[in-house]
C-alpha cells in the first residue's frame, strides 16, 4: 500500500471488520459475544418497548370507551414496558463497564505486541522515513483499536435497528415498508457521498493539521519562547498558523455548503414517505378501527428505521480511515525482524578485527564506508578521526552490530559476529554518542543506573562512576542530591522542585551512565563536546588511567585522541592514515593538516 489513503471498496470493508473481529475475539473473546448480544439488545429492545407502550395506548383507549377488562391490559403492558426499560438502562450501565475493559485488553494487546515488533526491526529501518511513517500510521491504529470495534458494534447495531424497523413496518403494511425503503436510498446515497468527500478532505489536509500542531507546541513551549520573541516570530507563527486553520476548516465548511440542497431533497423524500405512513396509520385507524396504538406504533418504528440508516452511513464513514490503518497495522507486523546468530559472547574478544568492510545504507548504492579494514586489541585506546561526514559514527554502527556491513566482516577473535547473538555483544559495550539520552522523567540516581538494569542498584559502582564522570560536586548541591529530578517539568511529593542541568552536567551524567555499566569495551562518540576543557582534563585522567579496558574514542579535541595508543584517519569513508599522534604529526599528511590549528 502506498502512503496515500485509500476508498475501501465493499469486499475491503467486509475484509476488514471481519480482521479487527478476529483480533478482538483473540484478545477478549468474552467480550465478543457480550458486545454482539449488546448490539442486538440495544436495537431490537426499544422496538419491543415501543410495541408495548402502542399497546398501552391502545388498552387505555378501550378503557376510556368502557373496556372493563382494558384497564388490566393497560396496567400490564406498562409493567412490562417499564420492565423492559429498566432492562435497557441496566445494560447500558454494565455495557459502559465491558466496553472500557474490552478496550483496555484489546488496546494493551495491540501495543504491547507492536513496540515489541518496532524495537526488533533492523536497525536501518529506524532511519528510513518509509518505515517510520507507516509506523505512526500503525501506532494510531494500535492505540484507538478498542474505538475502533465499538465503531464496528454500532455499524452492526444500526443496521439491525434500521432492518428490524424495516420490519417491524411491514407486519402493518409491507407497502409501507418497501415506501420508506425507497424514500431511505437516496438520502443514504448522498450523505456517503458527503462523508467520503469529509475524509477525503481530512486525509489530503493531514499535514496543514500536522503544522497546525507544532505551530502551537512550538509557541507554547516555555523552552521556545525566548528565541521566538528574540526573532520577532511570535506574530509570524500566529497568521501562519490562521492561515493554515482556514485552508483546513473552510474547505470542510465549502463542501458542507455544496451539499446543502442535495441533503435537503433527501430529507424531504424521508420525510414525505414518514407523513404518508402517518396518514395511512391515521386513515385505518379511522375508517377500520384498528388500534390506536398503531399511529404511535408506526411513528416510532419510520423513526427508528431512519436514525438506523442514517446511522449506518455515519458509522461507515466514520471507520473509513480506521480501516485504510488496519491494513497499514498488518503491513508494519509484517516487516521482517532481525535475524542474528545464536551463539553467546561469555567474555571479552581479544582482538576485533575489521576485514574489508563496506556499507551503504539501504535503498542508496554509495558507500558510506569502503574498504576498512583495522584492528582493535583488548586494552588498547583507539581514536578515530575525520571530518564531519567522513564515516565515523557509521563504523561505530558497524561496529557495535546496529549496521551489517554491505561486504566484508566483522570478527570477533575467530568467529564472525554474525555468528553471534547481538545482545550477548551489547553486553560488553558501553557507549555514549553524541545524541545521548536525557531521561527527564527521572531522578538523577535513576539516569546513572540505567546504565546497567539488568543488575541491582550497587552503591560502590555508583559512586565510582560520579567520581570518573567529574559529576559529584554539581549532583551534590542539588535540593535532594543524586535523588533529584532532572527537570522542571517533574516534583517531588514534598514539592521539592525538579532542576534543569546545563548542556555539560548532562552529558557528565550521560558519561557516569556509561562508567556505571561497567563494560570491558568502551566507545565514546565527542563524549565532552558540552564539557569545559578543564573538566574534559580531569575526566580523561581518569579515563585513560584505565589499562583494563578498551576505549574507542571520537573526538575533534587533540588533547582527547593525542594519547590513544593507534590513531585512525577517516576520509571520505576510508581510512587514509594509521598511527600515533607522534607518527602522525611527523608525516605531515591528513592528520596534522586536520589539527594545525590546535596544534599551533
Amino acid at each position: 500500500m502506498t502512503d496515500k489513503k485509500r476508498k475501501l471498496t465493499l469486499k475491503q470493508y467486509v475484509a476488514a471488520i471481519a480482521q479487527v473481529a478476529s483480533i478482538t475475539y483473540k484478545a477478549a473473546p468474552l467480550a465478543v459475544f457480550v458486545k454482539v448480544a449488546g448490539s442486538m439488545i440495544t436495537a431490537i429492545l426499544p422496538i419491543v418497548m415501543t410495541y408495548f407502550a402502542a399497546q398501552t395506548t391502545t388498552a387505555l383507549a378501550e378503557a376510556y370507551a368502557g373496556d372493563q377488562t382494558a384497564g388490566d391490559r393497560a396496567i400490564t403492558y406498562v409493567i412490562i414496558t417499564a420492565a423492559l426499560g429498566v432492562l435497557l438502562t441496566a445494560w447500558s450501565s454494565l455495557e459502559q463497564y465491558i466496553n472500557q475493559l474490552t478496550r483496555y485488553k484489546i488496546e494493551s494487546t495491540m501495543s504491547d505486541r507492536m513496540y515489541e515488533h518496532f524495537l526488533s526491526l533492523d536497525f536501518w529501518r529506524y532511519d528510513d522515513k518509509t518505515t517510520v511513517d507507516l509506523f505512526d500510521r500503525a501506532k494510531n491504529f494500535a492505540n484507538f483499536f478498542g474505538y475502533v470495534f465499538d465503531r464496528i458494534t454500532n455499524l452492526f447495531t444500526q443496521i439491525v435497528t434500521m432492518l428490524a424497523g424495516f420490519v417491524a413496518l411491514i407486519f402493518v403494511s409491507w407497502w409501507l415498508g418497501v415506501i420508506l425503503f425507497a424514500a431511505i436510498i437516496p438520502s443514504l446515497i448522498i450523505q456517503f457521498r458527503l462523508s467520503r468527500k469529509g475524509t477525503a478532505h481530512w486525509n489530503n489536509n493531514v499535514e496543514t493539521r500536522r503544522t497546525i500542531n507544532t505551530i502551537e507546541w512550538s509557541m507554547f513551549d516555555p523552552r521556545h519562547m525566548a528565541e521566538l520573541r528574540l526573532y520577532g516570530m511570535v506574530r509570524h507563527l500566529l497568521n501562519l498558523r490562521l492561515t493554515l486553520r482556514d485552508k483546513d476548516e473552510k474547505g470542510q465548511i465549502e463542501y458542507e455548503r455544496q451539499y446543502i440542497a442535495k441533503r435537503l431533497g433527501g430529507d424531504i423524500l424521508e420525510a414525505s414517505a414518514e407523513v404518508i405512513a402517518l396518514l395511512y396509520t391515521t386513515l385505518q385507524i379511522i375508517a377500520q378501527a384498528q388500534p390506536i396504538g398503531q399511529f404511535l406504533y408506526v411513528q416510532q418504528v419510520v423513526s427508528r428505521a431512519l436514525g438506523g440508516a442514517r446511522g449506518l452511513v455515519s458509522q461507515i464513514s466514520s471507520i473509513d480511515e480506521e480501516m485504510a490503518n488496519l491494513f497499514d497495522y498488518q503491513k508494519f507486523m509484517s516487516l521482517p525482524v532481525r535475524r542474528g546468530g545464536t551463539r553467546q559472547l561469555e567474555t571479552q574478544p581479544s582482538v576485533v578485527t575489521f576485514n574489508s568492510v563496506s556499507f551503504h545504507y539501504p535503498k542508496t548504492n554509495t558507500n558510506v564506508l569502503s574498504d576498512i579494514s583495522l584492528q582493535i586489541v583488548a586494552g588498547q585506546h583507539i581514536a578515530i578521526v575525520g571530518e564531519n561526514g567522513a564515516g565515523k559514527s557509521t563504523l561505530i554502527k558497524i561496529l557495535t552490530g546496529l549496521y551489517r556491513p554491505t561486504s566484508g566482516s566483522i570478527m570477533l577473535d575467530q568467529t564472525n559476529m554474525e555468528e553471534y547473538d547481538i545482545a550477548s555483544w551489547h553486553r560488553h559495550l558501553g557507549t555514549l554518542q553524541q545524541d545521548y539520552l536525557s531521561y527527564s522523567f527521572a531522578t538523577a540516581k535513576d539516569n546513572v543506573y540505567f546504565g546497567d538494569v539488568n543488575q541491582p542498584f550497587d552503591q560502590t559502582r555508583f559512586d565510582a562512576a560520579l567520581d570518573r564522570a567529574d559529576a559529584r560536586k554539581f549532583l551534590e548541591k542539588l535540593p535532594k542530591g543524586v535523588e533529584n529530578f532532572v527537570s522542571t517539568w517533574m516534583d517531588h511529593d514534598d514539592g521539592t522542585k525538579g532542576i534543569d542541568l546545563s548542556g555539560g552536567q548532562w552529558q557528565r551524567l550521560a558519561l557516569a551512565r556509561n562508567f556505571y555499566r561497567n563494560s570491558p569495551i568502551i566507545i565514546l562518540d565527542e563524549p565532552t563536546s558540552a564539557i569545559d576543557a578543564l573538566a574534559e582534563t580531569h575526566i580523561f585522567k581518569h579515563l585513560f588511567a584505565d589499562k583494563k579496558r578498551t576505549i574507542i574514542t571520537i573526538s575533534h579535541r587533540l588533547t582527547t585522541i593525542e594519547k590513544a595508543d593507534v590513531i585512525y584517519m577517516l576520509q571520505d569513508g576510508r581510512i587514509v592514515e594509521q598511527g600515533t599522534h607522534a607518527e602522525l604529526v611527523a608525516k605531515s599528511g591528513a592528520y596534522a593538516t586536520m589539527f594545525e590549528s590546535q596544534l599551533k
